[in-house]
């Protein structure tokens, strides 16, 4: 098939496509025999991936199933290889565009993809602006507050909703990119000409626009403002301040989170479901523990098995999916888990309100990279741990959200967790505020976190807090992904 029919028939199958039909197709198909064929086609197609199996000492006839493949992560595969040996025929012009990760953990990394990767992921995106927004009933302005240019998130998501929109919803977009100056000016001139709003971009920079608008005057109540975010992990406190703030009284229908990377384009959406039982979990800490294995609360989504398919081993997230470089079992560095929508529907079903839309897609948790946690006595400490103590919502009328831990040790190298916060523009710093912030971050450790509790020796639980201004280029420079973790 050439590049333009590959590039038609996978835009009549999306346009033409109800989300019913395509989120139902998992139940009839078998996710594990589709992404077999994908790894036969792979091993027969793709130049880099031959070299993989020939390492691994994997013949041909040896890949009877799935499980057979090897392993491959962003060092053994990825960077081994020319780009164009990453892509079916070793042809790099097979694909349109190119994108580059956020490097959060390292160099940044190119990753080629064509059109029809966007129309997979772009039924992530539909299913986020029909379940919870209801954007096929409503005028919906949907502001891009990504980063744009070389970089994924921005050009990505503008480009899946464009084909959601194309699919006849009443959405229109506007890309002011993360410029707060420039988010706020268009809001004010387009807003009012539209049923509802959705900001998309990272969790701390939505925030920071909400309160820049709070202190600029502008009315986050006039009109609905929903909010599609990626690339962190936040409490549900967090959430509960933002939709106050923006006078959204259902979060589960006003928020949306993606999991999503450069690699594999979106792998699943979080959806009024899976929101509601996270917000169960955030209240009952050791049912959380008893299901995800682990003191800290994850990330929690459903997805496509069709579209991403997932697999666990030893803790750590797989996935098999098409695209510009089809991967095969790709070792992402995430931890997580995947459940069964029968395994939680009955024990969570009650939690949902008649009216909201339930789909029967699998959950996958998501810890992120443990790399990120820091050891104090022995104790794993992890950013979301210290975030819920962080965005209490008093605290959060003079912190931005963001903060760095570490660990630092006096003139006796005894160790202290350090956590350095960013105040809100235009806050000043104070003793009392330091000791509000270190008694709540101590008070959630022990309440979320077991090994914290029982580690670390009393006297040494209460970290020490430093308040920095806004914006401090040392801990929280602009225009770049934040880090919550120095080691």
């Amino acid at each position: 098939m050439s590049k333009a029919d590959s590039a038609l028939a996978a835009l009549e199958r999306f346009y033409g496509t109800p989300l019913d039909h395509e989120l139902g197709r998992h139940l009839t198909e078998s996710p594990e025999a589709r992404a077999f064929e994908l790894l036969q086609e792979v091993a027969q197609q793709v130049p880099a991936y031959a070299h993989l199996l020939q390492d691994a000492g994997v013949g041909p006839s040896g890949l009877t199933r799935l499980a057979d493949a090897p392993l491959a992560t962003k060092e053994n595969y990825h960077r081994r290889h020319a780009l164009a040996a990453l892509c079916r025929g070793g042809d790099l012009s097979g694909c349109d565009m190119l994108a580059v990760s956020s490097g959060s953990s390292g160099e940044p990394t190119v990753w080629p993809r064509f059109v029809t990767d966007e129309v997979g992921t772009a039924y992530r995106f539909e299913q986020v602006f029909r379940d919870a927004f209801r954007a096929h009933e409503r005028r919906t302005l949907a502001v891009i507050c990504f980063a744009l240019g070389s970089w994924v998130g921005g050009m990505y998501t503008t480009a899946c909703l464009r084909h959601v929109a194309a699919k006849g919803y009443p959405i229109t977009l506007v890309t002011p990119g993360n410029q707060k100056a420039e988010i706020l000016r268009v809001l004010r001139a387009l807003a009012p000409s539209f049923e509802q709003v959705v900001l998309c971009g990272y969790p701390p920079f939505l925030k920071d626009v909400i309160d820049s608008g709070l202190a600029d005057g502008f009315d986050w109540h006039a009109r609905p403002v929903k909010l599609v975010m990626a690339g962190e992990v936040f409490s549900e406190e967090w959430r509960s301040v933002v939709c106050d703030r923006l006078g959204a009284r259902e979060p589960e229908l006003s928020t949306a989170s993606l999991y999503g990377t450069a690699d594999g384009g979106v792998l699943a959406n979080e959806t009024p479901f899976s929101i509601l039982i996270r917000r169960k979990l955030a209240q009952e800490p050791e049912l959380s523990r008893e299901l995800f294995g682990e003191a800290r609360l994850p990330t929690f989504c459903q997805y496509d098995p069709l579209h991403r398919f997932f697999e666990v081993e030893d803790g750590n997230l797989l996935f098999t999916g098409d695209g510009g470089i089809p991967l095969v079992r790709y070792k992402i560095l995430d931890r997580g888990g995947t459940h069964p929508f029968e395994e939680l529907s009955s024990s969570f079903a009650r939690l949902v309100p008649p009216e909201v839309t339930v789909r029967r897609l699998p959950f996958v948790h998501v810890f992120g990279r443990s790399s990120f946690a820091l050891s104090f006595y022995g104790a794993n400490v992890y950013p979301e741990n210290v975030a819920v103590g962080v965005e209490q919502p008093d605290l959060l009328a003079a912190l931005s959200g963001k903060f760095v831990m570490e660990i630092v040790h006096d003139d006796d190298e005894n160790p202290s967790l350090q956590v350095t916060v960013e105040l809100l523009p235009g806050r000043t710093p104070s003793e009392q505020l330091e000791d509000d912030v270190a008694r709540s971050i101590q008070r959630e450790l022990e309440r979320l976190n077991s090994e914290f509790k029982n580690y670390a020796p009393a006297e040494r639980r209460l970290p020490r807090v430093r308040l920095l201004p806004h914006a401090d280029p040392s801990y929280f420079p602009l225009g770049v992904k934040h880090r919550y973790t120095r080691q």
